[in-house]
């Protein structure tokens, strides 16, 4: 007895779109190579290359797509990983995994064009059908995939909605609500994540600003004008700034600038832009035009300190500023002329 006349005829499965007209599966178990597989076997797994078609002549394979797609069980006569053998080269969506014992017809890529020059018009068939399948199954799963998406959606637009509001709670907790510079809380968050941002080819640098009489201000012109020059020097201070950089307003009138510098000439250059920056600035007052001057002290970050030691050299070249009589900058180890950044 043939292979082909050995098949059960499964009259409960002939309606089903997978399953092969006498024909076809007599034409592919004259052609295809026989193979048993033992129960539990994984014929091929998702993910890999697939090279031929295979048909069931006995048992039943559970074809597993995962992704919370349901599980699918083919039996006799009907057909599987077909879709190589249209477009070449194919990479399987399931593992296919026998359901007891099971007998296959392996059909690979040169048989199936030797059965298309040899039997067109059953192939014809077998390929329109396929097709058919092909599309039907496609049109299923993008709804499926469609309404998960639905449902994903709903559940990503809530979780951002929470990710929006806990980033706006951080950013209110971390920005000075004056300046909308970062406050110390921002900072030392910069500074945990710090190892993570460093920039190749640089050095960390400190510059901190603190204004020139600013009781003086206050006292004179009144807090609404003490309040717009602190946020004009903030301004300054952040466009002294590259985007690797932190600029904060450490409290009062006094802020901080945190960079990533090729070396001393920059953090020079850096805080002398500070001084000439706010030396330009003019404030329309009721006594008149108000200038304001701030005092700038550098120094570079030794790279085994950390910000409690960055601050405090920082900070002693700043007092040497101010006891300059402010207006300028001084920077830790550098030569630079102080009086020339002082009009005369």
């Amino acid at each position: 007895m043939s292979a082909a006349q050995s098949m059960p005829s499964a009259p409960s499965r002939r309606n089903l779109p997978r399953q092969l007209s006498d024909a076809e599966a007599a034409l592919f178990a004259r052609h295809g190579v026989g193979r048993d597989v033992r129960p539990g076997d994984v014929i091929f797994r998702r993910g890999e290359l697939g090279r031929a078609m295979f048909v069931i002549e006995d048992g039943e394979v559970r074809l597993e797509f995962g992704d919370g797609l349901p599980d699918k069980i083919i039996g006799p006569r009907e057909f599987f990983g077909e879709l190589v053998l249209f477009i070449g080269s194919h990479t399987r969506v399931a593992n296919a995994v026998a359901i007891g014992s099971v007998t296959l017809r392996i059909v690979d890529q040169d048989a199936f064009d030797a059965l298309v020059a040899s039997e067109p018009a059953t192939l014809a068939q077998f390929m329109r059908r396929s097709f058919s399948y092909l599309v039907a199954s496609e049109q299923q799963l993008i709804q499926r995939l469609k309404r998960r998406n639905e449902d994903l959606l709903v559940t990503l637009d809530s979780l951002q909605h929470a990710r929006t509001q806990l980033s706006v709670v951080q950013q209110l907790v971390s920005t000075d609500e004056l300046c909308g510079l970062c406050n110390r809380r921002g900072l030392y968050r910069y500074l945990d994540q710090l190892p993570e941002q460093r920039l190749p080819g640089t050095v960390l640098a400190l510059l901190l600003v603190d204004l020139d009489r600013f009781k003086l201000i206050n006292d004179r012109h009144g807090h609404l004008v003490g309040d717009q020059v602190l946020r004009a020097i903030a301004e300054e201070v952040q466009n002294a700034a590259s985007i690797a950089d932190m600029p904060c307003r450490i409290g009062g009138d006094e802020f901080a600038l945190l960079m990533q510098v090729s070396g001393e000439d920059e953090l020079i250059a850096r805080a002398t832009q500070v001084v000439y920056a706010v030396r330009a600035l003019r404030f329309p007052t009721g006594a008149g035009e108000l200038s304001v001057t701030v005092s700038v002290g550098g120094s570079l970050c030794a790279a085994d300190a950390d910000w409690a030691n960055w601050y405090s050299e920082a900070d002693a070249v700043l007092y040497q500023a101010k006891g300059r009589g402010g207006d300028g900058c001084c920077v830790a180890g550098a030569h630079i002329d102080y009086e020339r950044l002082v009009p005369g």
